[in-house]
């Protein structure tokens, strides 16, 4: 089982970035797909998830209407388009696979399966 998060990388503010989170060893069609990141010196914050079809989208408060979370079973991969990027977006962003219920899509602990983060900088 493997999750793999990349397109990170140093942007300026305001600027784009597309993360992408490939799975391989299950049955991606199956599981949410969670959104996580965690900045030097602070707790693993959510940031977005979707639900196995798709049908079902949820944000943090603090990116909503600048991330966009989507995915692409026939390619077992998710994405998270981030737009608008602000210095404290900077975090390592990770991918994560679960049977969350709605009670537990913003915790870790909906989530089975994590990658292993991708980081992001944002220079003001």
């Amino acid at each position: 089982v493997q999750l793999q998060a990349s397109g990170g990388g140093l942007v300026q503010a305001g600027g784009s970035l597309r993360l992408t989170c490939t799975a391989s060893g299950f049955t991606f069609s199956g599981y949410t797909m969670g959104w996580f990141r965690q900045a030097p010196g602070k707790e693993r914050e959510f940031v977005a998830a979707i639900r196995p079809n798709g049908g079902s989208t949820y944000y943090a408060n603090s990116v909503k209407g600048r991330f966009a979370v989507s995915r692409d079973n026939a390619k077992d991969t998710g994405y998270l388009q981030l737009n608008s990027l602000k210095p404290e977006d900077t975090a390592l962003y990770y991918c994560a696979a679960g049977r969350a219920i709605l009670s537990t899509l913003a915790t870790s602990g909906g989530y089975v399966y994590w990658g292993q983060g991708t980081q992001v900088t944002v220079s003001s």
